[in-house]
């Protein structure tokens, strides 16, 4: 346990962030998965679906949940198959 005022705030905002940083991260995996089985499956809400995951990427990213270099390889992986479906 931490004993000083400055080790006590700072375990409660490392908590603050780590719940964050999940709720985020689970939003883009999500956001992923949905979009993957929409290219799948090949269903009309392709293109909205794939620009919800683009732009659920490049918040994490921006947020520092992400490294930005895995957000672009998943972007760019999500734009293959969807210029491959077009």
């Amino acid at each position: 346990m931490a004993n000083t005022k400055s080790a006590l705030k700072r375990m409660r905002q490392n908590e603050k962030r780590r719940l964050r940083n999940r709720m985020v991260r689970s939003r883009v995996r999500s956001a992923l998965k949905s979009a993957r089985a929409a290219l799948s499956q090949r269903s009309g809400d392709v293109g909205t679906l794939v620009a919800q995951a683009i732009q659920g990427l490049d918040k994490a990213a921006t947020k520092g949940v992400i490294h930005k270099n895995t957000a672009a390889r998943k972007k760019s992986a999500l734009a293959r198959r969807l210029a491959a479906l077009g």
